[in-house]
Formats: structure tokens, C-alpha cells, sequence
């Protein structure tokens, strides 16, 4: 059974996972949100205005009330600036499995973030929130996330062709990569 634990602070070497606050609505617009590079992976798009961050913000905060709800902003240890985020989602109580999704900053690609990020939240996962299996996908057109997946220990399950269609209404085929706790917990 999957025993919900919110969004609790994670610390890491580099990094602190902490849940985000309306305060932090210019810096999630302006370091990733509004960022093409960043939301071209992503469903939909990339934000036009901060106004649009705010509201999505707000719904962030707002589910926090909630045990099963799981989002974090990556914030840096050293500055304290807000690079990014990550969540656990699409909970299924009866296989106790979720998905795992995040977004960097492009400033901060290429520097080990995502990968730590991700370690961290599979271990809470997994170690404290008893979950099953952690999937995540990715679009082939953003291999360096599959590779964050790959350092982590995940395997690539297969590729979803037309998994999703990003915001330019284009249809994206997906590697789809999975990690089962019982795989993790070995290591």
C-alpha cells in the first residue's frame, strides 16, 4: 500500500527539494516556464506571460493541502535560486505505481541537477512512500532525459509512438522507462 506523504523537504548534496510558494512564481516563469528550450519537451508549451505562471502556481499551492500530493522545486543549496521542478503523479492504488516528471532550467542543463533531483525522489519513492514502480517517459527528441533516467537506474520499457502533441501541435513518439522497488532497494 502506497502510504502518501505530501511533499516533504528532501535535501540532497547540492540541491533542496521544497514545496513551492506564490513568492516563487517570477522565478518559476523566468528560469524555466517561459523557455521554449525547457517546454518544447512539454505538453503545453512554454508560458507567455507571468500571469500565467501565478495561476499555475496557485494550483500548485492549493493541492498541497492534499497527502497524495507530491511537487517540488529544485532549489539550489549555494544561491537558493529556483531551477526547476519535480513530481510524482498519476498515483494507481490498486498496481501502486505513479510516473515521475521534471523540468530544469536551461541554464542548469548539462550540470548533474536533473539526475540528482531524480535520486532523490525515487529513493523517497520508494523507501518511504512504499511505491511499486516509478515510470517516466521522455520525447526521443530530448535524449539527455532519457539519460537522467539511465543514471538512475531506470530501463527503457519501449516507445509510445505519438505519445503526446507539444504545444506547435506536433505528435512526439516517447521512450518510456520504468524502475521497480524491489530493483532499487537491491542496489
Amino acid at each position: 500500500m502506497i502510504h502518501y506523504l505530501g511533499t516533504p523537504m528532501i535535501e540532497t548534496d547540492r540541491l533542496v527539494l521544497r514545496k513551492v510558494g506564490l513568492s516563487d512564481a517570477q522565478s518559476v516563469y523566468d528560469h524555466w516556464l517561459c523557455d521554449d528550450r525547457v517546454m518544447e519537451n512539454l505538453i503545453k508549451g512554454a508560458h507567455k506571460s507571468v500571469s500565467e505562471t501565478i495561476e499555475r502556481v496557485t494550483e500548485i499551492v492549493s493541492n498541497y493541502e492534499s497527502q497524495e500530493f507530491c511537487y517540488w522545486g529544485i532549489e539550489l543549496k549555494t544561491s537558493g535560486e529556483l531551477i526547476g521542478a519535480i513530481d510524482l503523479f498519476n498515483f494507481d492504488s490498486r498496481t501502486e505505481n505513479c510516473e515521475v516528471g521534471y523540468s530544469i532550467g536551461y541554464k542548469w542543463w548539462n550540470k548533474g541537477y536533473g539526475t540528482e533531483a531524480l535520486r532523490a525522489v525515487l529513493d523517497f519513492g520508494f523507501r518511504h512512500m512504499n511505491i511499486h514502480k516509478i515510470s517516466a517517459a521522455h520525447n526521443i527528441d530530448n535524449p539527455a532525459s532519457g539519460k537522467i533516467m539511465r543514471k538512475n537506474g531506470m530501463e527503457q520499457e519501449g516507445t509510445m509512438k505519438h505519445m503526446i502533441r507539444n504545444a506547435k501541435n506536433q505528435y512526439k513518439d516517447c521512450a518510456v522507462y520504468g524502475l521497480l522497488q524491489e530493483d532499487y532497494l537491491k542496489v
